[in-house]
């Protein structure tokens, strides 16, 4: 059933109602746009469109089919409807007649859809919220399990300071905190109805629409008609935290594929979340976390999508808009399952304490240490920097580490340096001078994994 015959005098072309009709993508909106038109008819009361009587029979009869659409959700692909909004009223008027006919009085699809389109978000915001906040919670508990797993910390790729798991661990929780921010953030403006503006211009009934945002659970109702059909901004704001957060996940897989490559070989993955070769049969492949930097794109294309389709609308609605739904419901599917996965990753993690040492020990990662201590002993850091560099090509030439070099060995480069220079090279000792706030050191670590814990919980 259309809602618009009345104007025309020949049937639409199929394939002009294959090509417009939105059903097959926005039946998803289902349950918000009956939701919505059980509030819509509260306010029809008020303003003496609807009797009581007559409220109570649609909101009966809508209730039954938010029960049959939470059932089968799928049932509504059957239908040959063009959008949700006229299948949910197709489906009122068979079951209470000409009375659901009444229920479109002063509102239009236009503030409808948009109705629609925000509930769902605000449902949305909800799930990935929580996805989030689980993700960070399986970051903190292997990070409070590998506290001591000492490793190398990279730069460019390069070994460069020793760090601990447990601290990488920490860095994402930090990333996912502040796409928990975004997300808390983009709720609060997405938080108003809509409902209420009609086309473009508001409804010509006196309803209180703050009253009607209230029944719908927004915070508040908009200001301006115009822009409350048109406005995408918070489809556009979804879009960006979910492309932010996909590239912060798509950095924690990119990680940790290569941490459990056999050339790095400081962690195993669970054979939960590995899939092996067709033709080699040693091969364990981490696969999840390749679909998760690889899905990362098409995310990012979503937005950009969203962006381009509305960069040039003029006001108000456009069917341009229709465009809003496929890209966002996708992207948001995909970041939540993404969530989902990278926390599966998490849960069977191993790290492998020893390997990680000892890359750590080969990396001349102490180097910094050695012109710290010169500098104690009065050395300007320039100068500093240049003797340990020197020091440091000596080892490679012998093939050892730089603590390993004698007493003797090491004044050659500069006569300041003395025996307590050993306990200053020590991985240990590395660590436990990062004691700044943020830092590596396990005292650090200890408090960050606290706050974490507190925050969380």
């Amino acid at each position: 059933m259309a809602l618009w015959g009345g104007r025309f005098t020949q049937a639409a072309d199929g394939r002009f109602k294959q090509f417009n009709d939105s059903l097959r993508f926005d039946y998803r909106l289902a349950e918000q746009d009956i939701i919505g038109s059980v509030a819509w008819s509260k306010a029809l009361v008020t303003v003496n469109v609807l009797t009581s009587e007559e409220q109570q029979q649609l909101e009966t009869a809508l209730g039954a089919l938010l029960e049959e659409v939470r059932a089968n959700p799928q049932q509504i692909l059957q239908s040959d409807a063009e959008d949700i909004h006229s299948w949910v009223e197709g489906k009122l008027i068979d079951k209470v007649g000409a009375l659901g006919k009444k229920l479109h009085t002063g509102r239009s699809r236009n503030d409808q859809v948009a109705t629609d389109l925000k509930l769902w978000c605000k449902e949305q915001v909800l799930q990935l919220l929580s996805a989030v906040r689980e993700l960070q919670q399986a970051l903190v508990a292997t990070a409070e399990a590998n506290q001591d797993a000492v490793m190398p910390g990279y730069t460019h790729l390069q070994r460069a300071q020793p760090v601990t798991f447990a601290h990488w661990c920490l860095a994402y929780v930090e990333m996912l905190a502040r796409d928990e921010s975004r997300l808390q953030d983009t709720l609060k403006r997405l938080d108003v109805s809509p409902l209420g503006c009609g086309a473009l211009a508001g409804t010509a009934y006196e309803i209180d629409r703050e009253q009607l945002a209230g029944w719908l659970g927004f915070a508040s109702a908009t200001r301006n008609s115009l822009d409350s059909v048109s406005d995408r901004d918070h489809a556009l704001e979804l879009l960006s935290d979910a492309a932010i957060g996909m590239v912060h996940l798509s950095r924690f897989a990119e990680d940790l594929i290569f941490f459990n490559t056999g050339e790095a070989n400081f962690v195993e993955l669970s054979d939960r979340v590995t899939s092996g070769s067709s033709l080699m049969p040693q091969k364990k492949n981490p696969d999840a976390l390749e679909l998760i930097r690889g899905k990362c794109g098409r995310v990012q294309g979503a937005l950009t999508a969203m962006m381009m389709t509305l960069k040039g609308l003029p006001l108000a609605y456009n069917k341009d808009m229709q465009e809003d739904k496929e890209g966002l419901f996708d992207a948001l599917d995909t970041w939540l399952d993404c969530l989902h996965m990278s926390a599966l990753v998490l849960n069977g993690l191993q790290v492998k304490r020893p390997r990680c040492q000892e890359a750590a020990e080969q990396g001349y990662a102490n180097a910094t240490e050695l012109a710290d201590y010169l500098v104690a002993k009065g050395i300007p850091f320039r100068e500093a920097h240049h003797i340990v560099g020197e020091a440091v090509v000596a080892a490679i030439a012998q093939g050892v580490a730089l603590e390993a070099l004698t007493l003797t060995q090491l004044k050659q480069f500069s006569p300041v340096i003395e025996q307590d220079v050993y306990s200053i090279l020590s991985l240990q000792s590395c660590l436990d001078k990062r004691n700044a706030q943020g830092g590596v050191a396990p005292q650090q670590v200890q408090k960050a994994i606290l706050h974490a814990r507190q925050r969380l919980n």
